[in-house]
């Protein structure tokens, strides 16, 4: 163990010791391929592509070789101009897109300030401080808007007599408080599209099919508006319904003919209501027109009852017997023998004023 410990303490020649794994330089062993070659110039050498990169990287000079004539970055009071010319740019581009303002007749501004309601820019150019300390949202409050219904395809809908009829129509309505517009709804599009098929579906729901498809549209129209407007107004969504109107409220397709049957039946049965009526009317006032006469003959009996009566006696023979045959006796007594059967006829008026243009007209062709 003496031993041992004197030959560790013991120095290591020069010679002795390792180069690494790639030896010395002394031609003995592998060459250190980091090592100048030997016989090279070690301060004169040409700088490298990366060692080129590396020192412009940092800042130094451009070019290859000691002149440095390659293009350079600006360095100094120059390049801190530049920046900061770049800087005031951006900020005044900034400054103009976000500040200024431009507010059509028709529109309103709602104007938040760090996302909280802050006041209505009116019609006009105006400015505010810039984004995103305060935004400005621009509200159409004065166009009318029009959805149709169905978007696509077909809407069926039930009525209150249990029938299924197809339905189209449309809804017209536009922005009337912008500020409730902007923050009490989100989607308020779609929001109005919701409340007017649920206020259609539930008018319906009481409405029967003769009033879906006959008379009664127009006062569905008016009851879906008034729903949808309470409806609206309870969510504060700063809507104004404009109207509605149903484009078509009809049977399913495959029902159309026997509807139809059923529509003609109704017709007629409109059309065979009217005329009984109007019979009835006629009867009435012929009715009425006899019991104004006898009213007035009535009258006339009270102030003279024997001279009306004989009136009324003259008149009511003079009727009857004008359309009989009589026999006029002018002799004055009895005579014992009369042939009737022989008796000359008086014609009537217009029998002989008939006869005498058809003899005239005889009498003429012969000339």
């Amino acid at each position: 163990m003496i031993i041992s410990r004197r030959w560790l303490r013991r120095p290591i020649p020069l010679a002795a010791q390792s180069n690494g794994p790639w030896g010395n330089d002394d031609n003995v062993g592998p060459r250190n391929p980091w090592s100048v070659p030997p016989g090279a110039k070690r301060a004169g050498a040409k700088p490298t592509a990366l060692d080129e990169f590396i020192r412009r990287a940092r800042g130094g000079g451009g070019g290859g070789g000691e002149g440095g004539g390659g293009p350079q970055l600006p360095l100094g009071a120059n390049a801190r101009m530049l920046w900061l010319l770049g800087v005031a740019v951006l900020v005044a581009i900034w400054l103009v897109l976000t500040s200024i303002h431009q507010i059509g007749p028709q529109q309103r501004g709602v104007v938040t300030y760090f996302g909280r309601y802050s006041g209505m820019l009116e019609p006009g150019i105006r400015v505010t401080l810039p984004a995103p300390i305060v935004n400005v949202t621009k509200v159409d409050v004065e166009q009318v808007r029009t959805d149709e219904f169905p978007r696509d395809g077909g809407e069926t809908v039930l009525t209150g007599d249990q029938n299924i009829i197809d339905l189209a129509y449309t809804v017209r309505w536009r922005v009337s408080d912008a500020r409730n517009y902007v923050f009490e709804i989100k989607d308020p599009q779609e929001t109005v599209r919701a409340t007017a098929e649920s206020a259609m579906r539930s008018v319906l729901a009481t409405t029967t099919l003769n009033q879906a498809i006959g008379a009664g549209r127009t006062e569905i129209e008016a009851r879906v508006a008034q729903t949808m407007q309470q409806i609206l107004t309870s969510y504060q969504a700063g809507v104004q319904v404009q109207g509605v109107s149903i484009k078509q409220a009809a049977p399913p397709s495959q029902l159309a003919d026997d509807f139809n049957a059923v529509t003609a039946a109704q017709q007629e049965a409109v059309g065979n209501l009217n005329n009984a009526r109007s019979y009835s009317q006629q009867v009435i006032a012929r009715a009425q027109g006899e019991a104004s006469a006898f009213d007035q003959v009535y009258e006339q009996y009270r102030l003279a009852p024997e001279v009306t009566r004989r009136r009324m006696y003259y008149e009511t023979m003079e009727a009857v017997l004008a359309k009989t045959d009589k026999t006029i006796v002018e002799t004055p007594g009895v005579t014992p023998y009369l042939p009737l059967d022989r008796a000359r006829r008086l014609q009537e008026p217009n029998a002989t004023a008939a006869g005498t243009a058809s003899a005239q007209s005889g009498s003429g062709g012969a000339r």
